[in-house]
């Protein structure tokens, strides 16, 4: 019984912790190590340095000592700071707070040697998610007020070495999704009989709210090729992951009828994107070693999300209309002695929100810049310490979203001013 209960209550800690805010572009979370920070996660799927190549490639377990642990926590700061310029949006007006705040992102792995060619793994980590939150009161309120995605991905995963130059790896992915989305019923209020409903409708004055979770499986795979001594070349790929999630849509306000008439069991389907990784790891001499990732992710997945009453209704939907995207990045590490490591890293981070129109209040995305520095200190031989900072520029964020005719929702017009810090620290121990 009180085994039952912890299986339970686990992935609802581990979610309560995972509190994520978008650092990479759309809403996907790199920190899945804080090991990676300094090198803007150059070389991701090449590297293997801790049991966190679980995630980023699998086939990395082979490089690494009989067993393994590390377990990292990444502090992710967005800021979002919106200028009104000309929205129109009923009785709402005004620009917003900042709708970024600090958020925890914990990872934690253990790799095991079971021969010395077969090792077996299992990691925990938060992959996408997302927070942002404003003022009830602000321009866009009807369109969003509070926005919030949580994952948690536990990942078993397998590795052979097939012989010296190359190695495999698969894993299995149970994710759970949990979402929650806050808004103003409308703009304006409407009085009894209007669109068909006849109690008054004081939209303004209410808040809609959906809860709604789910839990998935999916699968990635990779391949770590040693070329050379000095060179090594990992392949990645992640599946797709869709989510039927369940829960319910509830209206708040000053009209008790109107709250229970608009209240209803609701579900909406998302489908996160599959991500393709290419790394290399290349050592110039004894202190030099260059880094470089180009990854794909299929962002076109999350085309809309449409959210559905459980009496077959259309409540909402959210046109995301986004675009497939790439990422680039290169890093390097200088050792600076037996003990001390240096990292740096750049990166270029597409965004897969492509226009004003489509840009949504709740994911005011932009294309980013990496900068990144880091260090690893080597304890022991048995145990390492990494840290890491990035700061990601994102260029001044049009958006021109909606209707002045809508109702229910307006126009959002003005522009965001956005930027993230990423801070991290990641211990690792073989034993």
């Amino acid at each position: 019984m009180q085994k039952t209960m912890i299986t339970r209550l686990l992935p609802a800690a581990l979610l309560a912790l995972a509190s994520g805010s978008a650092s990479a572009a759309g809403f996907q979370l790199l920190e899945q190590n804080a090991s990676g920070i300094g090198n803007a996660y150059a070389g991701s799927a090449a590297v293997a340095e801790n049991a966190s190549t679980i995630f980023f490639n699998p086939a990395g377990m082979t490089q690494l000592q009989a067993r393994e642990v590390s377990a990292g926590l990444s502090l992710v700061r967005p800021s979002f700071k919106f200028s009104d310029q000309g929205s129109k949006a009923g009785v709402l007006s005004g620009n917003a707070q900042d709708a970024g705040d600090w958020a925890a992102l914990p990872n934690a792995y253990l790799s095991w040697a079971l021969t010395k060619d077969l090792y077996v793994g299992v990691g925990m980590g938060a992959p996408f998610g997302l927070v942002t939150e404003y003022n009830p009161d602000w321009a866009g309120a009807a369109h969003s007020i509070k926005f919030d995605i949580k994952t948690i991905n536990i990942n078993p995963s397998i590795a052979w070495r097939a012989n010296e130059k190359v190695s495999l790896g698969f894993g299995l992915n149970w994710q759970r999704m949990e979402a929650e989305y806050v808004r103003r019923a409308g703009i304006v209020d409407l009085p009894a009989g209007a669109g068909g409903v006849l109690i008054p409708r004081p939209l303004s004055q209410s808040f809609a709210t959906l809860d709604a979770d789910d839990d998935s499986w999916g699968w990635n795979v990779g391949a770590l090729f040693t070329v050379s001594d000095a060179t090594k070349v990992g392949v990645s790929y992640r599946s797709k992951i869709k989510h039927e999630l369940e829960g319910s849509l509830s209206v708040s306000g000053p009209n008790p009828v109107f709250n229970t008439v608009g209240s209803s069991g609701a579900n909406a389907t998302v489908e996160l994107p599959d991500t393709f990784i290419f790394s290399v790891a290349h050592k110039l001499d004894p202190k030099w070693e260059l880094l470089g990732d180009v990854s794909w992710t299929g962002w076109s997945s999350v085309d809309k999300v449409d959210i559905i009453r459980s009496s077959g209704a259309l409540a909402q939907t959210l046109d995301t209309d986004f675009q497939d995207t790439w990422r680039v990045a290169l890093g390097a590490n200088y050792q600076l002695d037996d003990a001390w490591k240096l990292k740096f890293g750049v990166a270029f981070d597409e965004t897969p929100v492509k226009n004003a129109e489509k840009r949504l209040t709740s994911l005011p995305d932009n294309d980013r810049i990496w900068f990144s520095f880091g260090g690893q200190w080597k304890a022991s031989k048995a145990s390492t310490l990494d840290m890491g900072v990035s700061y990601l520029y994102v260029d001044d964020t049009k958006i021109n979203n909606g209707s002045a005719t809508d109702l229910q929702k307006g126009l959002v017009k003005g522009e965001y001013d956005s930027s993230v810090w990423i801070l991290g620290a990641q211990y690792s121990m073989s034993f």
